[in-house]
């Protein structure tokens, strides 16, 4: 016997559509105001510019639009050109190294037992919950000789570290990243792991397996997606490097101001009070970390993942 369906235009179908809205509208108005909205505003006034009036410009002000002037200018500034070198070369060392220790930690909370696991994974957590700000301030305190237990650690074996070197401070940066958010991606690591299921696990056991050909045969190759994912948003967080920075730019002359691209916006809009270049450079930023974003996923075949 055939089914029946209420027609689409029916009352049936108007009620579908308006629950569908109403679940759907405070996402969407949402979105389009904290997402699209600051994505289009950032482009408009990436393509506009002030216009001073009068021989001294003390007639006023107005608006006017310069196409692609703001970008032409973001790109002949060296400064902000060198900070892209500046958070790939970051990129290229503490994305992997975070998600080599957030896995490693992962699998050996997996070997715990679950009163054990919950109480390492609220401290593995931990530092996520901690601002980027004060993060920073902690570590700057650590890395300062005279208030740090490491530097004096290290003195007394001999070893005189300078952590906010022109040739050591990325380092220290890559440390503080590291530490601040391999507890969240333990954390989404775990519980792709939670979703393998049990019987893998004795089946590899009734054939002996060992703990390490369990983890690498079964475990890693299943919680792929959620590291491509963790990789991923790290990607896109390293490029946008910038409170860690900002922070230890007092003590570390290292850090100019345009030490990444994030700062170099910061300067222009707060300091130069150039709205319109920041805003274009934030554009182009934006556009960087979207082609490396879609070309890591590329890479590694994420249809297949």
């Amino acid at each position: 016997m055939a089914t029946k369906h209420p027609p689409r235009g029916g009352p049936a179908g108007r009620r579908n559509g308006a629950a569908i809205a109403v679940l759907l509208g405070p996402f969407l108005a949402l979105f389009a105001l904290t997402f699209v909205g600051p994505i289009g505003y950032a482009m408009y006034q990436s393509v506009i510019g002030v216009e001073r009036m009068g021989a001294l410009g003390l007639e006023g002000s107005r608006t006017v639009f310069v196409g692609l002037d703001n970008y032409i200018e973001a790109f002949n500034q060296l400064g902000f050109i060198e900070g892209f070198g500046t958070v790939a070369l970051f990129a290229l060392v503490q994305v992997p190294l975070m998600l080599a220790l957030a896995t490693l930690l992962a699998l050996l909370l997996e070997t715990l037992s679950d009163r054990w696991a919950g109480l390492f994974r609220a401290g593995f957590f931990l530092p996520y919950g901690v601002p980027g700000v004060i993060a920073s301030l902690l570590w700057g305190f650590l890395y300062t000789p005279g208030t740090s237990p490491i530097t004096e650690l290290l003195g007394r074996a001999g070893l005189q570290v300078d952590f906010f070197g022109y040739d050591t401070v990325l380092w220290s940066l890559v440390n503080i990243a590291v530490w601040q958010f391999a507890g969240y991606n333990v954390l989404v690591l775990v519980a792709q792991l939670k979703a393998i299921p049990r019987d893998l696990y004795e089946a590899a056991a009734i054939d002996g397996a060992s703990l390490w050909t369990i983890a690498w045969r079964i475990q890693i190759p299943l919680i792929r997606p959620a590291l491509v994912l963790t990789a991923v948003f790290s990607i896109i967080g390293a490029m946008q490097l910038f409170s860690e920075p900002l922070v230890l730019q007092l003590l570390a002359p290292a850090i100019t101001d345009d030490y990444t691209p994030n700062l170099s916006a910061y300067k222009e809009a707060f300091t130069n009070n150039n709205p319109n270049l920041a805003a274009a450079q934030a554009v182009i930023l934006a556009v960087v970390a979207g082609v490396l974003s879609f070309g890591f996923l590329r890479l590694v075949g994420w249809r297949r993942t």
